[in-house]
């Protein structure tokens, strides 16, 4: 069993990872709409990976004989000025991520929830990965902004992105 405080919070960062799936979605809507197919493709992905992060933390509490209580998932933004802008709010909801994922590891550590301190350890270092790749295609995106047939090639390399393997897979 985790202290009732650990585990709470645990409980809100599934609630934050499902929302995190939900914004990748209504991102790769908004792409898919606009046409851009690579995009869309990126971000659906995006999308899932974020939902295998909140199922990661739910088997986690499952497996510590903790309560899973699922909340409402606020609703997403849906419009946008510019694939950049798609981008550059994907990488300011990694930035987010990372500080309540550092914010949760410190409580654990803080209530000597060993356990959850484990667990997280993945989740940190999968951070440092998803803010790095989410601010390299800002990157690019802002070097192509204004050159339609570049932006077409980035839409391209976005779409030849294949799912990670699942845990155990």
């Amino acid at each position: 069993m985790l202290p009732a405080v650990v585990q709470d919070a645990i409980n809100d960062q599934i609630n934050y990872e499902l929302f995190s799936s939900y914004q990748y979605l209504a991102m790769a809507a908004w792409c898919q709409h606009e046409q851009f197919m690579g995009c869309a493709q990126w971000l659906r992905i995006q999308s899932q990976e974020e939902y295998g992060h909140a199922m990661r933390l739910h088997d986690f509490l499952l497996a510590r004989n903790c309560v899973v209580n699922l909340k409402p998932i606020a609703a997403p933004e849906a419009k946008f000025k510019s694939l950049t802008s798609v981008f550059e709010k994907a990488l300011e909801q990694e930035v987010r991520v990372t500080g309540q994922i550092d914010a949760l590891y410190e409580l654990a550590f803080n209530e000597k929830s060993f356990a959850a301190l484990v667990e997280l350890e993945w989740f940190i270092t999968e951070q440092v990965e998803e803010e790095k790749t989410a601010r390299e295609v800002v990157h690019k995106f802002k070097l192509v902004e204004n050159d339609p047939a570049s932006l077409l090639d980035l839409d391209r390399e976005l779409g030849g992105r294949a799912p990670e393997p699942t845990a155990g897979a």
